[in-house]
């Protein structure tokens, strides 16, 4: 298990591919060029939000409320895309970062400013996200007739056969990279979660990081609010309805330790990636959509348990992140 926990993400990689080759060959259409951009581009969101969830949980916090800021963030822009349909599609993306980051900043002054445990804290404003959402739009929806064209427009927008969707998030996943691994700050949420003790005395503000974090989370979770809503053409209140137990599997499946300080972008993009793969790949082989969820559920479980079982052994304390982030931290 040793060489496991020191080589997660090339093992994942591994399953993945194989896992690709065996369901193509039971169902060669899966593996088709436009087939596996597809996979891409419907896990393009999970992509982003899993990122999202990452830093959280690198701070031994967890964000049981993104799914529900996405679906009251998209909402949101729906009604102003319905008011105000000729704005440009700008507007709309930094119009739901800024909602997003504003719910995130709520639930990190909560947690960091007063204290109040992470999965208290998310679990509550998931309920207060998921009512606002009746609230506001009247217990009804806003469909596609009723949004701006240059509102649905942009998802839409292709290059190389993929969707801006995908190379937002690949946008995402670039920056994330950069700020965990080139910035002070990012060593800095490393440390908070490897080692509170020794970050505090080191002098790191662990409720700064704290509040830091959810605001990320928040941002990621509106801007996919918008793109969600935009791609499929509906905003209602019961959106993405679970899919934070999905998010928080990817990062799992990632290798992202939830005890904090110990995960890498390349590798929760890899466990979004598997949860992507299972869930197009079922119905291309015509699985009943009764098995599906559990099929679906019993892999990730599996592959949950495998990974469990590599961060059990001591030597996942080794990972080049969590060895040096508190020096990097302090400059």
């Amino acid at each position: 298990m040793s060489w496991l926990a020191a080589h997660r993400e090339v093992v994942l990689a591994l399953v993945i591919a194989l896992m690709v080759a065996a369901i193509g060959a039971y169902a060669p259409a899966f593996v088709e060029g436009t087939s596996l951009l597809g996979v891409l581009d419907d896990t393009a969101l999970l992509f982003m939000l899993a990122l999202g969830q990452m830093v959280v949980i690198l701070t031994r916090g967890i964000d049981l409320s993104m799914a529900a800021n996405l679906a009251l963030t998209g909402m949101l822009v729906a009604l102003v895309g319905q008011h105000g349909p000729d704005l440009p599609a700008l507007a709309y993306i930094v119009l739901a970062i800024l909602i997003g980051l504003g719910f995130g900043l709520g639930n990190g002054v909560l947690i960091g400013g007063l204290g109040i445990p992470p999965i208290v804290v998310t679990l509550g404003t998931l309920s207060i996200f998921r009512g606002m959402i009746v609230v506001i739009g009247g217990g009804d929806q806003v469909n596609a007739s009723e949004m701006g064209r240059t509102f649905q427009a942009f998802p839409h927008k292709a290059l190389l056969g993929l969707s801006s969707v995908f190379w937002i998030a690949l946008a995402v996943a670039i920056l994330m990279q950069l700020f965990l691994s080139r910035t002070r700050t990012g060593r800095g949420i490393y440390a908070v979660g490897g080692n509170p003790t020794a970050a505090r005395y080191c002098g790191l503000v662990l409720e700064r990081y704290q509040v830091l974090v959810y605001a990320i989370a928040g941002g990621i979770a509106g801007l996919s609010g918008y793109l969600w809503v935009a791609r499929y053409g509906v905003a209602y209140s019961e959106i993405a309805s679970g899919f934070e137990l999905t998010i928080i599997a990817s990062c799992v499946i990632g290798g992202v330790s939830i005890g904090g300080g110990v995960g890498t972008v390349p590798g929760t993009l890899l466990g979004a990636l598997f949860i992507g793969v299972i869930v197009n790949a079922l119905p291309t082989m015509q699985v009943s959509p009764f098995w599906q969820m559990a099929i679906s559920g019993a892999a990730i479980l599996a592959a949950v348990i495998i990974n469990a079982r590599a961060e059990a052994h001591p030597d996942k304390l080794i990972l080049p992140e969590a060895r040096r982030a508190a020096a990097g931290a302090r400059g």
